[in-house]
């Protein structure tokens, strides 16, 4: 169920199969499903359907425009901004980003367990853990943790943030948005039964929920992939109260100079996940677990 294959980590279970690049970041870089149809979307000008790198990858830090945009699904920590201390100036950066991250990995005869843990980064203060656990169904678990390995009292929240191409989002939840971040527009969206329907559309920009109750869902080209996930009803959320948020992008004539010089490589959409700010004293940890389903025609 396990699989090495050079820096690349498979968990196939015959019905989805995980690709995981410890060496970027400790993303998810593949999603399928049995017939082979990609969930996720990934940067085909920088990997191979192997995952393999098609040029060489360094650490780096930066503005937005540096930043070497692989795909996939991280975890990096929240609230973002380059104003602050209190902020994390990413991506890129150095460790939690695009630095390499250590394996652990364990089989047993019906699941399978892969643990991904950053570096200690010195700016925040943090060390990262993203642990997959993939069982016998069309699904996995993400448990994501955020310790606190300096000598100061840091307050973080964990942020985990999945690229997906072209296709609707679905946040269950009352209709509360917040337009986060227009980098051409803020996107449209629809009140639906239940929750808040995004569509497709061409659009730079973010939304966020503060009043989701724990289930987000992307669907395009027949595959609908959910996340669902505990939501503290009297924590603090980063992002003006947000605890998922939608981030859509397309290619644009230049580079978004308001955006730190971000330039979009493709139609992307970004569901994200986030826990609650969290003070962390020296050693604490924070903890986040989501679920995620695949379903398909």
């Amino acid at each position: 169920m396990i699989d090495r294959d050079g820096e690349v980590l498979w968990l196939d279970n015959g019905l989805v199969r995980l690709g995981l690049l410890p060496a970027l970041g400790g993303r998810l870089l593949s999603l399928s499903t049995r017939d082979g149809r990609e969930v996720l979307w990934r940067n085909d000008k920088l990997l191979t359907d192997r995952l393999e790198l098609r040029q060489e990858h360094r650490p780096h830090g930066g503005n937005l425009g540096d930043w070497v945009n692989y795909g996939g699904d991280k975890t990096w920590p929240a609230p973002q901004g380059w104003e602050r201390a209190d902020q994390w100036a990413g991506p890129p950066d150095p460790v939690l980003d695009s630095g390499r991250y250590e394996v652990t990995a364990e089989q047993t005869a019906g699941t399978a367990v892969v643990t991904l843990t950053s570096g200690d980064d010195p700016r925040t203060g943090l060390r990262l853990t993203r642990r997959f656990e993939l069982g016998g169904g069309s699904g996995y678990r993400m448990t994501l943790t955020a310790r606190n390995t300096s000598a100061r009292t840091v307050r973080w929240a964990l942020w985990n943030v999945t690229q997906l191409g072209p296709g609707e989002v679905r946040v269950d939840g009352p209709a509360e948005v917040t337009e986060l971040l227009a980098g051409t527009a803020f996107p449209e969206w629809q009140e639906v039964p239940g929750g808040v329907r995004v569509p497709g559309q061409d659009v730079v920009g973010k939304l966020g929920f503060p009043a989701t109750t724990g289930r987000i869902t992307h669907t395009a080209d027949g595959l609908t992939w959910t996340q669902t996930f505990a939501v503290d009803e009297d924590a603090e959320y980063p992002d003006r109260g947000s605890r998922a948020e939608v981030w859509l992008e397309c290619p644009q004539p230049r580079p978004l100079a308001a955006l730190g010089d971000l330039d979009p490589p493709a139609r992307i959409v970004e569901c994200e996940v986030l826990g609650p700010l969290t003070t962390l004293a020296p050693g604490e940890a924070t903890t986040l677990t989501i679920d995620c389903t695949i379903e398909g025609e």
